[in-house]
C-alpha cells in the first residue's frame, strides 16, 4: 500500500473533498469548506513530498513533471475511491492537490438538472461548454450528460481527459475514454 493511502484515508473518513500536500506544511484537508491539518503530522520536507508523489505517479509522468513543473493525472485507490492529481512547483518547493472523484455517476435526474440538458444531449453537432468555479460541478454535470447519451443511445463516445475522472461503463453506447499524457500526447 502506497503511504499517501493513509493520508487518503484519514481526509475519506472526515468527509474531506481535498487533500493538499505543500513543502513545508502539514498535510491539510477542505473538510465541509474548511481547510483543516491533518492531526500528528509534520511539516512535510522536499525529501518526504517526493517519497509520497513518486510512489502513484506513472512513472512516465514523474519525468514530465521533473521537466516541467506540473502534471495532472488520476490515481485509484483500489475500489475504494479515485482522485483527480495535480502536482506543482511553487516558491518554496513541491506541491500537490488531490480531490476525491465520486465512485458513482449521479443521473441528470438526480441531480436535478434543467431540462436542456437533456435535449443538448441529444445534439449531434456543436461545441457545448460547461464552466465554472472549481467545485461547481462541472465535472459532476459533464459525466451526467455523458451517462444520458450513454443510457439512451447506440453510439461510439470518444473523450479525451486530463485526467479520466469518472470512469463510465458501456451501457447502450460503446465508452472510449483516453487520457491526455497516457494515451495520446495532445
Amino acid at each position: 500500500m502506497p503511504s499517501i493511502d493513509r493520508l487518503f484515508k484519514a481526509m475519506l473518513e472526515r468527509e474531506g473533498s481535498d487533500l493538499h500536500l505543500l513543502q513545508g506544511q502539514p498535510p491539510k484537508i477542505r473538510e465541509h469548506g474548511h481547510m483543516v491539518a491533518l492531526e500528528g503530522h509534520e511539516p512535510l520536507t522536499g525529501e518526504s513530498l517526493s517519497k509520497l508523489l513518486v510512489e502513484i505517479c506513472p512513472p512516465s509522468r514523474w519525468e514530465i513533471y521533473n521537466q516541467v513543473g506540473d502534471i495532472d493525472f488520476a490515481y485509484a485507490m483500489g475500489k475504494a475511491a479515485r482522485f483527480r492529481a495535480n502536482y506543482f512547483r511553487h516558491q518554496f518547493g513541491h506541491g500537490a492537490v488531490f480531490r476525491v472523484i465520486p465512485t458513482k455517476i449521479l443521473t441528470l435526474e438526480d441531480l436535478k438538472a434543467p431540462a436542456i440538458l437533456t435535449e443538448i444531449a441529444r445534439y449531434r453537432r456543436g461545441l457545448i461548454l460547461i464552466t465554472g468555479p472549481t467545485g461547481s460541478g462541472k465535472s459532476t454535470t459533464l459525466a451526467a450528460v455523458l451517462d444520458h447519451i450513454n443510457t439512451e443511445f447506440p453510439l461510439k463516445m470518444i473523450t479525451l481527459e486530463e485526467p479520466v475522472e469518472f470512469v463510465h461503463p458501456h451501457k447502450k453506447s460503446i465508452m472510449i475514454q483516453r487520457e491526455v499524457g497516457e494515451d495520446t500526447d495532445t
